[in-house]
């Protein structure tokens, strides 16, 4: 079993940027796929981002290009890099981690981009 806590959320204006950190607590932390989904008032979980255990990544369209996903195994810490970041980036961020359809997920980290 794992368990999440992410921080790094909090209030930008457009154009920003944040960096959210997901810090896993147990062992094996190397054979999880971790990811980043995200919540926005009003409507239903998405993905954000994902990383394989070989550091593959996957992102929803909307974010290639401004945000990035990394892993330090060591660390047992996943990161979210966000550029650029515009009003619709606005929500509720959730750190995840799969194993064998296995899901655990943090409490969330809220982030707001407003001017």
């Amino acid at each position: 079993q794992v368990q999440l806590v992410e921080s790094g959320g909090g209030s930008v204006q457009p154009g920003g940027s944040l960096r959210l950190s997901c810090a896993a607590s147990g062992s094996m932390f190397s054979i999880y796929r971790m990811g980043w989904y995200r919540q926005a008032p009003g409507k239903g979980r998405e993905m954000v981002a994902t990383i394989t255990t070989t550091g593959r990544t996957n992102y929803t369209d909307s974010v290639k290009g401004r945000f990035a996903i990394t892993r330090d195994n060591a660390k047992k810490t996943v990161y979210l890099q966000m550029n650029s970041l515009k009003p619709e980036d606005t929500a509720v961020y959730y750190c995840n981690a799969n194993y064998a359809a296995i899901h655990y997920w943090g409490r969330g980290t809220q982030v707001t981009v407003s001017s």
